[in-house]
């Protein structure tokens, strides 16, 4: 639930994936990634 959450803020552009709670991280960039997103991973 929380994982979908931050996707949807890294996707509306409100926070990058860098401000993604490390544990978290992980479930966000599979959600990304299954969305066709994965340019929106960035890792600085």
């Amino acid at each position: 639930m929380m994982a979908m959450f931050f996707a949807q803020r890294v996707i509306l552009e409100k926070i990058t994936f860098s401000k993604v709670p490390n544990k978290l991280k992980e479930a966000v960039r599979e959600i990304l990634i299954d969305s066709g997103l994965e340019f929106m991973i960035d890792e600085a």
